[in-house]
């Protein structure tokens, strides 16, 4: 039997408070310890507090390591990459010095850099998680002008401007002269995560942008492996989950800003005639402009805000109808997972990593543009046989592709290859 790793997860996100990418890291977490690792967790905070903090989650060792950032745009990105990634890096030498870990595993923007640098200066094995496009552009989302459906092709100065243009508004031009230190971000992620000992993409789609965006990795090795996901949990809420008092309803469940596609979903809502309420679990900076228009259009609008855990599963497994309607470049969207586990019909849009959830036609339907996303819509609505073997579908093949107990033993796999040669 192998013997037990030492491992840290360096992370930008933990539960309790956290999205998709936060209970993945803690998926990860809880399934290596369930293997017989020892597993601590170090999750940065930028939102107030300074100092280093220790708890616990669920039996885990979690270190807070907190620097506040700033509101002011650059500066805060400054706050939350340079100077942080130094202080941040700082602290892990010691860590991985005094502490004896076989490995470290950055999972995402803030962590990573200083991961691998510490890694390196220790002689402790890295891996990286990239799960968006941080390395490759400077927004992590390759949106480059919120109002056009394609994505940016490449980050050239040209596409730059572009990108700069809708987010610095009238001071665009004063923005522009800021393009330089954009790139010189962009180029030090690169060159730093090419340093790691493996680098792990959640999609096909992940792996293959970062092969084409990034050649400093070229040399690095890169594994395609999903995010794990509790599997057994989900099993409960189908099984267990009372449901709403609000009975059909179409869902969506997530942020509600501009790169989840949000814009689009009430006129998808009205031109498949849907006559369900429309639920929305989750907020966001659309919030009052989504509530506006479904008020102009007499739209039956819940939006329930953001709900503990287990009550965003509940209204997920009794939803008739998921609607996704995301054109930024989702990596692995944990709410598709979660949503085929509990056999919900999905409706979404094509982007990113999705296809490696939603087979078309048999997991899900998937569209290129809003107006298939409508058509989608409406075929489910009026089609409760189709919903019901989508869903039947999905939810087998969740089970079979992303069971945290398969993925969790894969990437021990991988850190493993990074021991070998000590071994040797």
């Amino acid at each position: 039997m192998s013997a037990p790793l030492r491992i840290l997860i360096v992370t930008d996100a933990f539960p309790p408070v956290c999205g998709g990418s936060g209970w993945s890291a803690f998926e990860l977490s809880r399934g290596l310890v369930a293997r017989g690792h020892h597993v601590e967790v170090l999750k940065t905070d930028t939102t107030g507090r300074r100092g280093i903090f220790e708890t616990t989650y669920e039996g885990l060792r979690v270190t807070e390591f907190c620097r506040p950032a700033t509101n002011i745009p650059v500066v805060r990105n400054v706050q939350k990459n340079e100077r942080l990634w130094a202080a941040l890096e700082r602290y892990l030498r010691g860590r991985l010095r005094n502490d004896r870990i076989d490995i470290v595993h950055g999972q995402h923007a803030m962590t990573s850099v200083p991961a691998v640098r510490a890694g390196s200066a220790t002689g402790v094995a890295s891996v990286v998680t990239i799960r968006d496009y941080w390395p490759v552009c400077y927004w992590a989302d390759l949106i480059y002008d919120p109002s056009q459906s394609q994505l940016c092709p490449a980050c050239t100065v040209t596409m730059m401007t572009k990108c700069v243009k809708p987010r610095a508004g009238a001071a665009r031009a004063a923005a522009w002269p800021l393009i330089p230190y954009m790139r010189a971000n962009l180029q030090t992620k690169r060159s730093t995560i090419a340093r790691a000992g493996a680098i792990i993409a959640p999609s096909h789609a992940i792996a293959r942008d970062l092969q084409v965006r990034a050649p400093e990795i070229a040399q690095t090795p890169l594994y395609t492996i999903p995010n794990p996901v509790d599997m057994a949990g989900l099993d409960q809420v189908f099984e267990h989950a009372s449901r709403p008092s609000l009975n059909p309803y179409l869902l969506y469940a997530g942020k509600l800003a501009t790169n989840k596609g949000v814009q689009f979903l009430i006129r998808a809502y009205l031109d498949a005639g849907i006559t369900w309420p429309l639920v929305i679990a989750g907020d966001g900076p659309m919030r009052q402009a989504i509530e506006a228009e479904a008020r102009r259009e007499k739209i039956d609008l819940r939006i329930l805000g953001w709900l503990p855990r287990a009550e965003t599963l509940t209204w997920i497994r009794h939803a008739e109808i998921l609607a996704f309607p995301s054109y930024g470049p989702e990596s692995l969207s944990r709410v598709l997972i979660e949503a085929s586990a509990l056999g919900v019909a999905i409706a979404a849009m094509d982007t990113g990593g999705t296809r490696d959830i939603i087979r078309p036609g048999l997991t899900g339907l998937l569209s290129s543009d809003p107006a298939g996303l409508a058509r989608d819509l409406s075929r489910l609505f009026v089609d409760e046989r189709l919903r019901g073997s989508l869903g039947a579908q999905a939810r087998a093949e969740a089970h079979a592709k992303f069971g945290a107990a398969s993925v969790v033993e894969r990437i021990e796999q991988v850190y493993r290859t990074l021991l070998l040669p000590r071994a040797a």
